[in-house]
C-alpha cells in the first residue's frame, strides 16, 4: 500500500531530489541533466510514498521492483537512491569517477537498491515483463514499474514486450515514459515521431494514464489510479515533462541532454531550484 504522505512531502522531496542531480553532476564534471531533472518528480513520488521497498533490507521477497530503463539518467535514480537511504548520501561525490559504483548508468551488482542494470535501451520493459510474470507465479502482489525515455520508443523491443504484457495481462506491470519530447539527436518528432503514443499504447492492450509529470498533483494522482488498478490490464503512464524542468537554461534545450557546467552555470542552477514553490 502506498504511504500516507502528502503532495506538499513530495515537492519537497522533488526539489530535494533536484539539487542533488546538479550537485553530483558537478561532482562528476558532467551528466544527463536534462532527462534526470525531467523525471525527478515521477522518482520522487515513487520512492517516498508509492514503492514498497526497505533501504534495511533491499533484497526483501515481496518489494516492488524499479527499472530505470532509460539508464543514462543514473544522474536522478542514485541521488534517489541515497536519499532513500539506501546508499551514503556522501558518496554521490565520487559519482563517476574511478573505481566509483556509480557510473553515468546503474550497475545491479555495485548499486545498493538498483534492481537491474541498464544502458542500453529498449531493455528495460522486456526485464519488466520477466519480473511481473516472475512474481506473479511467485504469488506476491508486488508490483514492478518500468521508467522509459520517450526516444527509446524507437525501439523495437518495446513493443515485442509491450505485446507479451498484454498477452499476458499482466495487471502488476507498470510502464512510465518520461514524454519529455526530446532525445540526444533532437527532437523526437523530427529525429522518429511516436506520436500518438498513447493511442499506441492503447492499442497494445494497455491501461493508458497520461499527467502533466512536472506536476506533483497530477503525478500523485496518476501513479495513485495505477497503484489501484482494477482490470487485467496492464498500466501505461505518459508522463508529460520538459527537458530539463527546473533549471531555466536547460529547460526544453536538447542540448543539455548531456553536459557540463561551469561553477557560475552551477550557482545558478542551483539558485532556479531553489526559488521553485
Amino acid at each position: 500500500m502506498p504511504k500516507d504522505v502528502s503532495v506538499q512531502k513530495l515537492k519537497q522531496k522533488a526539489k530535494e531530489l533536484r539539487l542533488n542531480i546538479v550537485k553530483t553532476a558537478n561532482f562528476a564534471g558532467s551528466g544527463h541533466v536534462g532527462g534526470s531533472l525531467s523525471c525527478a518528480d515521477v522518482l520522487a513520488a515513487l520512492y517516498f510514498k508509492y514503492l514498497n521497498v526497505n533501504p534495511e533490507d533491499p533484497a526483501m521477497f515481496d518489494r516492488d521492483r524499479f527499472i530505470l530503463s532509460k539508464g543514462h539518467c543514473a544522474l536522478a535514480y542514485v541521488p534517489c537512491l541515497a536519499m532513500a537511504g539506501f546508499v551514503p548520501m556522501e558518496s554521490l561525490e565520487h559519482f563517476n569517477h574511478y573505481e566509483s559504483p556509480y557510473g553515468m548508468h546503474p550497475d545491479s551488482k555495485k548499486v545498493r537498491g538498483c534492481d537491474a542494470s541498464t544502458g542500453s535501451l529498449g531493455h528495460g520493459l522486456p526485464m519488466g515483463v520477466g519480473m511481473a510474470l516472475g512474481l506473479r507465479y511467485q504469488k506476491t502482489d508486488a508490483k514492478v514499474v518500468v521508467l522509459m525515455g520517450d526516444g527509446e520508443q524507437n525501439e523495437g523491443s518495446v513493443w515485442e514486450a509491450a505485446m507479451a504484457a498484454h498477452h499476458f495481462k499482466l495487471k502488476n506491470l507498470i510502464a512510465i515514459v518520461d514524454r519529455n519530447k526530446m532525445m540526444i539527436d533532437g527532437r523526437t518528432e523530427d529525429v522518429m515521431g511516436i506520436d500518438p503514443i498513447d493511442k499506441k499504447y492503447e492499442a497494445f492492450g494497455f491501461e493508458v494514464i497520461t499527467c502533466n509529470g512536472n506536476d506533483m498533483n497530477e503525478v500523485d494522482a496518476a501513479l495513485a489510479k495505477a497503484w489501484s488498478n482494477d482490470t487485467d490490464k496492464p498500466v501505461c503512464i505518459i508522463s508529460q515533462t520538459e527537458k530539463g524542468f527546473g533549471v531555466k537554461k536547460f529547460q526544453g534545450n536538447v542540448k543539455w541532454h548531456y553536459g557540463a557546467m561551469n561553477s557560475d552555470l552551477f550557482k545558478e542552477a542551483v539558485a532556479d531550484i531553489e526559488a521553485m514553490d
